[in-house]
């Protein structure tokens, strides 16, 4: 049996998956690597295994602010799909790990010829979009307390580790919010003992406790994207 960790490529029917294979090379994506700038060609898809890339709207030439994350429920570089070849968002590794990269016109060429990645792909990009609309509504209406026990909670979904590092200038970007903003949030997630956190190492004590601190957006997360119990 074949063990397929990313799930948009583990719900192919075998034969399918195996004609992607040969296109398909593991890669190991590093900490803060940004796989597009927004303009640049798309030339590579990754699909994350264990493994976290954010995508990022640019203002300004330099702020940026999260505006959806994907590990192993998904592909990056999904614009390609649309027959669009250029990135509308900075892709930046958030949490290092493995994934499998294609090149993006093999992609392509593979999508026209298996009805099934299509399929896949389209669910994926309709799950996308919910998941962009979802997180700016959770900006603008939530707490940033609430805001960021969720976003750990999608972290540990997708690293499937309760234990990542994250700088105070990184979760500033992902919240949109300012460092003091961070820290005065993550130390009341502390002093509720639901997680550490000290130099940008962060660790979840209680899953249970930090999905009772989030705000309801986690509960809107598809149910395949999420898990229970940390993995440490």
């Amino acid at each position: 049996m074949i063990n397929i960790p990313n799930q948009l490529l583990a719900a192919l029917p075998r034969k399918s998956y195996q004609q992607l294979l040969p296109g398909l090379v593991p890669v190991t994506l590093a900490f803060g690597d940004v796989l597009y700038e927004p303009g640049d060609p798309i030339r590579e898809v990754y699909f994350p295994d264990q493994c976290l890339v954010s995508l990022l709207t640019v203002v300004e030439g330099h702020l940026a602010l999260e505006v959806g994350m994907v590990g192993r429920e998904g592909m990056v570089g999904v614009a390609v799909a649309l027959g669009i070849n250029v990135s509308p968002v900075r892709a930046l590794v958030q949490g290092a790990g493995p994934a499998l990269k294609m090149k993006a016109a093999r992609f392509h060429t593979a999508l026209r010829g298996c009805p099934q990645l299509q399929d896949g792909v389209n669910r994926y990009v309709h799950a996308m979009m919910g998941q962009i609309s979802q997180t700016a509504a959770c900006n603008r209406f939530h707490m940033v307390e609430a805001r960021l026990a969720r976003w750990l909670l999608m972290t540990r979904d997708r690293m499937r580790s309760g234990q990542f590092r994250m700088t105070h200038e990184f979760l500033g970007h992902m919240l949109g919010v300012r460092r003091v903003g961070v820290t005065e949030a993550a130390t009341a997630l502390q002093r509720r003992k639901l997680i550490e956190y000290s130099r940008g190492d962060i660790v979840i004590l209680d899953d249970r406790g930090l999905e009772k601190a989030a705000c309801s957006c986690y509960a809107a997360t598809p149910a395949k994207a999420r898990h229970r119990g940390t993995v440490r």
